[in-house]
């Protein structure tokens, strides 16, 4: 008699390890040679993969990642191909070579039927296509469940449907996006669960995560609650993992800025990856122009030179900025070819007086002109997450001792441990007067914390920062909210296709809040927090245009 199957899984230790393996490439085996990541788990490594994942409970081999196994669910998978079809050939095996090689529930995909969702409803349009939001009660794949013997799904409410123009007739572009999904570590990125048809136009559409709170931009704006410094640190490190794990893949994003990074309920997750490219090939950017959002883009990209890693991480500072700030970035004037002289002439989005020096130094060094001088994803993820744990280490152990002795609280405007202040054991008078070497420890324990976050100079420097914004927060009308989130109406905020010529060489201005642009404060405004949605508008100027720009503006 066959043994019943047990459930010999162990519980993923995300600090410790990625959800999944890592197959590795050659110039990942290289990279790690050099510099190891410990969270990285390798398919080979068969020990390590035990320790992170477990065994299966049906072939008894290490797991591929949390409650994974890929040869049993790629059994599965192929024995029930015979139950679906796209209608199309090529989307078929792309869809089925998916599911055989994934090592986790974010790496496969699925034929989602449309009769499958409910309640589809548009959201917005732009120049690559439309999206909508749709509930999909099934919901999607996310581990088997050895003891019932069949797959568990995460039953999401929504999700998002993006179609792109055109898709009847499947192209690589669509294709190669779902393709970036496959190829890079999912974390703070946006799932793409599979594809799908619209019976109507024909159109195939792509299935993805649905993000409650729209992109970033809107998450700031639709925000009633004062967001502190500690959060958007936080949020930015996570982001910048995402950056991280998109570059780790050799891959360039190439369309980095606020409206590709939406916000879930709690979390942010980069999207939009359909002009993601492998970071090594060339670019015939000076033939064909480039798209993009121009307040986004490093000054190299928009003088055609090869866009590169670093162009991304200029794209960060910018989006960093934006995001501390609260500040659209060049909302008040035209996006146009004078723009884009400045940028290469060292004109940046001004940096609120209210930002910690050490953030701000950290945007300057990101959107510098020289690409050298940008620090790498490695170094910007590294660098945020450390001041992120040394602000959560220092709070953890300021809220523990509140925890144990209430007259240290510090927090009490806040309503945090107030549940203590209640057993009224311990007054402002100390109580009962209790052991001098109680009082003797909890003033060491103090002092020790204090020492603590006097040292951090980050967490100086926010714990000031946050004092002076929230009270400015708390006086700013709505009327004043809605002003610093309207823009010019020709500062376009969508990608569209840029091809400049003839602009000068990227420089650093000596004083970057030096450069004021002098706008008309009669025009009329447009909010932003419409159309998250990207789009492609065709710029073409000519050599003899830019060059009477350059000279008007030497003069």
């Amino acid at each position: 008699m066959d043994e019943t199957p047990k459930n010999l899984w162990e519980d993923t230790d995300s600090n410790k390890y990625q959800y999944h393996v890592t197959i590795p490439t050659i110039d990942s085996v290289i990279e790690s040679s050099e510099n190891v990541d410990e969270n990285v788990v390798y398919i080979g490594d068969l020990e390590k993969r035990k320790q992170a994942y477990g065994i299966c409970g049906e072939c008894k081999e290490p797991g591929t990642g949390w409650r994974w196994c890929q040869s049993c669910n790629a059994k599965r998978f192929k024995d029930n191909f015979k139950n679906w079809t796209s209608g199309n050939k090529d989307i078929d095996e792309f869809i089925q070579q998916s599911q055989l090689n994934a090592v986790y529930h974010r790496k496969y995909l699925e034929w989602i039927p449309f009769e499958k969702f409910q309640n589809i409803t548009y959201i917005a349009e732009g120049g690559f296509g439309k999206i909508y939001s749709a509930e999909w009660p099934e919901g999607y794949i996310y581990h088997w469940d050895i003891e019932s013997q069949s797959w568990y799904r995460n039953r999401e409410d929504k999700c998002a449907l993006k179609s792109l123009n055109n898709s009847s007739d499947i192209c690589s572009d669509f294709l190669n996006e779902i393709k970036s999904h496959l190829q890079i570590y999912l974390r703070d990125i946006v799932q793409c669960f599979g594809i799908t048809q619209d019976p109507n136009n024909k159109e195939y559409m792509m299935v993805i995560e649905y993000c409650d709170n729209g992109n970033l931009r809107n998450y700031l704006y639709k925000s009633k609650n004062y967001i502190d410094y500690k959060s958007k640190i936080d949020k930015l490190q996570q982001i910048a993992r995402g950056l991280f794990d998109i570059h780790s893949a050799e891959k360039v994003h190439k369309d980095f800025h606020s409206g590709n990074i939406l916000h879930g309920i709690y979390n942010p997750y980069i999207s939009d990856l359909g002009m993601c490219r492998p970071a090594n090939i060339k670019q015939t950017v000076k033939e064909e122009g480039i798209y993009g959002v121009l307040p986004y883009m490093a000054p190299e990209v928009l003088r055609g030179q090869q866009y590169t890693k670093a162009a991304d991480i200029y794209s960060f500072g910018i989006i960093m900025n934006e995001f501390l700030s609260e500040e659209i970035p060049f909302n008040d004037i035209p996006h146009n070819e004078f723009l884009a002289i400045k940028i290469c002439k060292g004109l940046r989005p001004t940096i609120s007086k209210d930002i910690p020096k050490l953030l701000a130094d950290l945007i300057i060094k990101c959107w510098d002109a020289e690409i050298k001088n940008r620090p790498t994803t490695k170094e910007l993820y590294q660098l945020l997450k450390k001041w992120d744990d040394e602000i959560k280490e220092i709070e953890y152990s300021e809220y523990s001792e509140d925890d144990e002795d209430c007259e240290y609280s510090e927090d009490d405007e806040d309503g945090k441990y107030s549940e203590d202040d209640e057993d009224g054991e311990d007054g402002e008078d100390g109580g009962d007067g209790g052991d001098s070497k109680d009082v003797k420890d909890s003033d060491d324990k103090n002092s020790e914390n204090c020492d603590n976050s006097q040292n951090s100079e980050i967490y100086f420097q926010l714990k000031e920062c946050d004092r002076i914004k929230k009270e400015k927060f708390k006086n700013k009308s709505n009327e004043d909210k809605s002003k610093s989130f309207k823009t010019h109406p020709q500062a376009i905020y969508t990608s569209r296709l840029l091809n400049f010529k003839n602009l000068p060489k990227p420089v650093n201005s000596s004083d970057l809040s030096s450069f004021q642009f002098s706008s008309d404060t009669n025009y009329t405004t447009q909010s932003t927090s419409a159309n998250p949605i990207s789009e492609c508008l065709d710029v073409q100027l000519s050599e003899l245009e830019l060059n009477e720009i350059c000279q008007d503006d030497e003069q």
